[in-house]
């Protein structure tokens, strides 16, 4: 998976294999930074009420796809890695974006600067 930060977007591209486990057809998720009201490394909470559709889920391996929760609608790509961010958005299709990427914490940090 592939972050950026072009302008005032923030630019996930994921991968084939990603797309894949996620059952997605959106290759790219563009997000307004502006519409990004949290960013945290923090490790997110997960319980067994979620709804996977469509997407896949092997515990202790990959949790991946769409993810329907009291929160709302949420997508997932994470896998045994601990390197967590969370995105906590509005106006936008998914209320959170939970991925693991290398580097979090300083994704966490660039992204909160942009927010202040």
């Amino acid at each position: 998976m592939n972050i950026s930060i072009i302008g005032d977007k923030l630019i996930l591209e994921l991968e084939w294999y990603e797309q894949l486990w996620a059952f997605t057809l959106n290759k790219t998720f563009e997000i307004a930074i502006d519409r990004i009201e949290r960013a945290t490394s923090e490790e997110p909470q997960s319980n067994w009420a979620e709804i996977r559709a469509p997407g896949t889920f092997l515990p202790g391996v990959i949790k991946a796809g769409t993810y329907y929760t009291q929160r709302g609608k949420e997508f997932w790509y994470v896998t045994k890695d601990r390197d967590y961010l969370t995105l906590e958005v509005k106006d936008e299709p998914f209320k959170r974006i939970i991925i693991t990427i290398d580097n979090s914490e300083q994704w966490v940090e660039r992204i909160t600067a942009l927010l202040r």
